[in-house]
């Protein structure tokens, strides 16, 4: 089973080692794994998204909680998060080929941000979904390089939590 993790945690030297440790600890293949600060300069979210079973998660988040420099930890369940990643990638392209490539850009509000006489660069924001069916409809031109951040997510506001109760 797929898991997504949010994880609030102090922004200092070693944290992340220590946090990604812990899922190599407990046996989980990090699929994707996206660090960055926060508004407040002393606090950094790493978004992890991990296979593995329920138990095992349980494990891992009781194991994350024992850090000293963990603030919070959300597990971030199926329709409760939203998630957006971010992708580049460089695309053989020829006068032939240019046409379509920028209408399937503008299909999937894909941004051109380079153009050269043999290759594009694009970049692209979406789900895994979005990202994904883009790829399959690009992949025949020729991928030259690909790079993706990973996700990043925040949990949806549920009625329970609007109206104050937990």
């Amino acid at each position: 089973m797929r898991h997504t993790l949010s994880v609030l945690v102090e922004n200092q030297f070693g944290v992340l080692t220590r946090v990604t440790g812990m899922f190599s600890g407990r046996g989980f293949n990090i699929d994707t794994l996206n660090v960055g600060p926060t508004q407040d300069p002393k606090l950094s979210r790493i978004t992890v998204t991990v296979q593995g079973d329920n138990e095992q998660l349980d494990q891992c988040i009781k194991q994350l909680q024992k850090l000293v420099n963990v603030i919070e930890i959300i597990d971030l369940r199926v329709g409760q998060f939203v998630a957006r990643e971010l992708m580049m990638l460089k695309i053989s392209a020829n006068s032939e080929t240019r046409g379509e490539l920028v209408q399937i850009c503008d299909i999937f509000r894909a941004k051109i941000i380079d153009v050269r006489h043999d290759r594009i660069i694009v970049e692209m924001t979406g789900d895994e979904n979005k990202l994904r069916a883009f790829l399959e409809l690009i992949e025949p031109f020729g991928i030259l390089e690909l790079a993706r951040t990973g996700n990043v997510a925040f949990k949806r506001r549920i009625e329970k939590e609007i109206s104050g109760e937990s």
